[in-house]
């Protein structure tokens, strides 16, 4: 889709803050609001814009600890991509897969209350599939965290 620069606009007001009205969403864009209203339901229509969620404080709501993990699959067929996706991306401490390219062929970000629970976590990860090697990061610290992508308001 070509996005122009009142759909950036609204691209970024919403990812800014999804609880703007559309009124007030169409002001900072320069629109009557039907208009308005209309680009962002042709915006969501073609998977521009996925969806609109409240962000969330992890360790208010009993997520303290952050583990990125690496995968070294040991096979890399259809398969057991397909079985891998199915089974991994069913787990709900799992945030983000990523297939990658390099050493590691997967990327996850995972959510768990302390190690006690990765723990149980990574004896299901390891039960589901058939992985070569599996290396675990904890993050000590979250300095920045966002969802919203940089999207240009400045020029056409």
């Amino acid at each position: 889709m070509d996005l122009d620069l009142i759909d950036r606009k609204i691209i970024a007001a919403l990812q800014a803050d999804a609880t703007l009205s559309i009124a007030q969403i169409a002001d900072r864009v320069g629109l009557s609001q039907t208009p308005c209203w209309k680009r962002i339901q042709k915006l969501e229509q073609a998977g521009v814009i996925l969806g609109r969620v409240a962000l969330v404080a992890p360790e208010q709501v009993g997520f303290g600890l952050t583990v990125f993990v690496e995968i070294e699959a040991s096979d890399h067929s259809p398969d057991w991509r397909r079985d891998f996706a199915s089974s991994v991306g069913a787990m709900p401490e799992v945030m983000d897969i990523h297939r990658m390219a390099g050493d590691v062929d997967y990327l996850l970000r995972v959510a768990v209350a302390d190690m006690a629970a990765y723990d149980r976590f990574y004896k299901k990860l390891t039960d589901t599939v058939p992985l070569k090697n599996v290396t675990s990061h904890f993050a000590m610290e979250r300095i920045k965290a966002t969802t919203a992508y940089p999207i240009d308001t400045l020029h056409r």
